[in-house]
């Protein structure tokens, strides 16, 4: 068994926000190279999210976001399985990063939405932010639906 080294351990939990023993046994896999870890971690994750994307979601929260003072808002429903994960500052950055992407994309649909390119990082989908949640969480977590509102426009 590989010894692992605490500082990467560490830094690897801090920034993930992944379980320690998960962030260690990404470690164990790679040998001690961090940007593999991640990449470990990454690609680990997904699969958990995919494996947890049939349990029911009956809880989460109605967010919503007002840009340009004002002129362009959109109101999301993003829901999880239970009210503990809703509460977390994770699914409210969630919600808001998803909220922020209406409000900047202006999509037609949910499906439009899901397979957007993320705002922040062109290297994500909307899909695949969530399911980087997903793992963090925990929980499945799903987009039930989302408006956008624009002042003038019917």
């Amino acid at each position: 068994m590989i010894k692992i080294d605490l500082k990467l351990l560490k830094q690897l939990r801090e920034e993930t926000a992944i379980s320690i023993a998960d962030c260690r046994r990404a470690l164990e896999e790679v040998g001690n190279e961090y940007e593999k870890a991640v990449e470990w971690l990454r690609k680990n994750g997904i699969e958990k999210a995919d494996k947890k994307s049939e349990r029911e979601t009956m809880q989460g929260m109605i967010y919503s976001y007002v840009h340009q003072a004002g002129k362009i808002a959109s109101m999301i429903e993003l829901s999880c399985e239970t009210d503990f994960v809703a509460r977390t500052e994770e699914f409210k950055k969630l919600a808001h990063e998803i909220a922020m992407q209406v409000v900047a994309m202006n999509p037609k649909n949910l499906e439009e939405l899901l397979n957007q390119e993320y705002i922040r990082d062109t290297s994500k989908t909307i899909r695949h932010l969530i399911k980087e949640s997903i793992a963090k969480m925990g929980e499945n977590t799903i987009l039930k639906r989302f408006i956008r509102y624009e002042l003038g426009s019917e």
